[in-house]
């Protein structure tokens, strides 16, 4: 049986951090600590559901963060 491939390590980040920042704060921030992919979603947006590694996503109403969650 072949071996599992190890997902890329990503940041070692806390997502509740960006909540209440500023979507393009919390963007620049998000990107320097290195995550690879930033998506802000407006609220209750229909997503899939499929993990990324390295992705971060930002829920925004009125240009602040009120929602954060990896993958």
């Amino acid at each position: 049986m072949a071996s599992l491939p190890t997902p890329p390590a990503q940041p070692d980040d806390t997502p509740e951090a960006y909540v209440g920042l500023d979507e393009r704060d919390a963007e620049q921030v998000a990107r320097s600590r290195g995550w690879t992919t930033v998506r802000s979603l407006p609220p209750g947006a229909i997503i899939t559901m499929e993990y990324v590694a390295g992705r971060i996503n930002f829920e925004v109403d009125d240009h602040t963060v009120t929602r954060c969650w990896v993958g």
